[in-house]
């Protein structure tokens, strides 16, 4: 079973920036990717940004060019770094790993999330 922690969450004023990490814990066989994923109230889950065990990036069209996800040199953590905040990035922040249990089993993990707000 695998544990994903969240952290770096919080109260920004527009134009801030934040920084979101997530540290996965636990046996995982191979590790896909990672990413974050962000949902509002009665709406539904948006993909933020994702990085593949090769390196490669996806953002989401709202986040381009503000928002840059990277990794730790283990791979088994991940980071979000929020430039230019905006009150419609508010949300709660979800961490979300995908890989292999063994050779065979796909797995997909969540993150209990995370809750960031953009306000002044």
């Amino acid at each position: 079973q695998v544990q994903l922690v969240e952290s770096g969450g919080g109260l920004v004023q527009p134009g801030g920036s934040l920084r979101l990490s997530c540290a996965a814990s636990g046996s995982i066989f191979r590790i896909i990717g990672m990413g974050w994923y962000r949902q509002v109230p009665g709406q539904v889950r948006e993909l933020v940004a994702t990085i593949i065990e090769g390196g490669g990036t996806k953002y989401g069209d709202s986040v381009k060019g503000r928002f840059t996800i990277s990794r730790g040199d283990a791979k088994d953590t991940v980071y979000l770094q929020m430039n230019s905040l905006e009150p419609e990035d508010t949300a709660v922040y979800y961490c979300n790993l995908w890989g292999y249990s063994d050779v065979t089993t796909h797995r997909e993990y969540w993150g209990q999330g995370t809750q960031v707000t953009v306000s002044s």
